[in-house]
């Protein structure tokens, strides 16, 4: 429930090239899962994270363990314990490369809703 809480709040506020990367079949991982998602501008970044923060709360009644990178930042982390979201925008997300770090993990590309 919590990852498609998640993925709606990215899916509400339009961000694209949305990816679960199911990390619980790997020793040593640091959470289950990874949603890793890029919007176009450091507004649209925090309208994604407000929307994920305002749409888990009120379908799961969770709220993020903490919240690193703020109105400024070209990369915004929402770490719900089992669940991490990194919210980029386009050329941060190609440099961290976060699919290919974990690319031993089951990598789910969420298709976009235009």
């Amino acid at each position: 429930m919590l990852l498609e809480a998640i993925v709606k709040g990215l899916q509400d506020k339009k961000g694209k090239k949305i990816v679960t990367v199911d990390l619980t079949l790997l020793s040593g991982a640091i959470c289950s899962y990874m949603i890793i998602c890029q919007g176009n501008s450091l507004n649209q970044l925090s309208s994604l994270s407000d929307s994920v923060w305002d749409i888990v709360r009120k379908e799961t009644a969770e709220k993020p363990l903490s919240i690193a990178g703020d109105r400024n930042s070209p990369w915004i982390g929402m770490d719900y314990g089992t669940v991490l979201v990194h919210i980029f925008l386009p050329e941060y997300r190609s440099f961290y490369n976060l699919e290919n770090l974990w690319a031993d993990a089951k990598i789910i590309e969420i298709p976009d809703l235009d």
